[in-house]
């Protein structure tokens, strides 16, 4: 019998303009050539890049690129350390930059803060690829933290410039940064965090009240979609995160209940349409 579901798609969710505008590129790229090289995943989602290596997308790792010569490589809207442009120039490597803009403009600012021998910290998450790209810029002499009490076993300096990762919470990094001065530290805080991502949590807690339970599908990888799956989850305790349709579970739906999908910024909108489909066949 079918449980007669009530699905709605979060129209704020899916793609943000840097992913849109990187895998555009890729697409245009890779009807002309038939390949392209790309630095890392595209994008924190494997269907979404397992979609995009079907049309002639190769994913190369860092310890590739000095092998490769004289082709495109694609730099993906996390962006990326002084250091890749070095090598690329070397090896006559012609960078197809999908950089973010909003990654740029706060690799731009931790640049002139080291060029100016100001200390830096930075909140963020530790090996992913933005911030690879952002301790670059200091010649990996900025003290990354993902949490404030890591910063317990280290010795700080007695004033520093805090920045954050462009998709971290909003809340959390003035909560550090105000937590940092009580301790007696001279803080000076550049909030470099994406508003597109952070307008996400609030309309997202709207977005999640309004259903009976929520489907948050997203990449197991993706440390927005962590944190946007929380605030779900906060919002609507009878939420599931989901890579993928064949995740769905029948047995935690009741029939006519209201359904809530949404995403985070590295979720394909095909992909949540997908679960849409297959909730509405049980």
């Amino acid at each position: 019998m079918s449980k007669n579901l009530q699905v709605t798609i979060d129209k704020d969710s899916g793609f943000c303009f840097g992913v849109v505008y990187a895998i555009d590129m890729a697409e245009e790229i890779l009807e002309q050539d038939g390949y392209l090289y790309c630095l890392g995943d595209i994008v924190h989602n494997d269907e979404e890049v397992a979609r995009l290596k079907a049309k002639g997308l190769r994913i190369i790792n860092h310890d590739a690129l000095p092998s490769l010569q004289n082709e495109k490589v694609l730099i993906r809207a996390h962006g990326e350390a002084p250091e890749t442009y070095k090598i690329a120039l070397e090896n006559n490597i012609t960078l197809i930059d999908a950089s973010c803009p909003v990654v740029l403009k706060l690799q731009n600012r931790i640049k002139t803060s080291y060029d100016e021998d100001e200390k830096i910290l930075i909140f963020g998450k530790h090996g992913h690829a933005e911030v690879i790209g952002l301790q670059g810029q200091t010649n990996n002499e900025a003290i990354v933290f993902q949490d404030i009490d890591e910063l317990n076993k280290i010795e700080l300096p007695s004033s520093f410039t805090l920045y954050s990762q462009t998709t971290k919470s909003v809340d959390k990094f003035y909560a550090i940064k105000d937590e940092l001065i009580k301790r007696g530290y001279d803080v000076k805080a550049n909030d470099t965090i994406c508003r597109q991502v952070s307008n996400r949590y609030e309309d997202l807690n709207d977005f999640a009240r309004g259903y009976d339970k929520i489907v948050f599908v997203s990449g197991k990888k993706s440390s927005n979609g962590k944190v946007l799956y929380d605030v779900c989850k906060a919002a609507n305790p009878n939420s599931y995160f989901i890579s993928g349709s064949d995740e769905l579970d029948s047995s935690n739906f009741n029939e006519g209940e209201t359904i809530g999908i949404c995403g985070a910024t590295s979720t394909p909108m095909w992909l949540m349409k997908e679960v849409k489909e297959a909730l509405e066949q049980f």
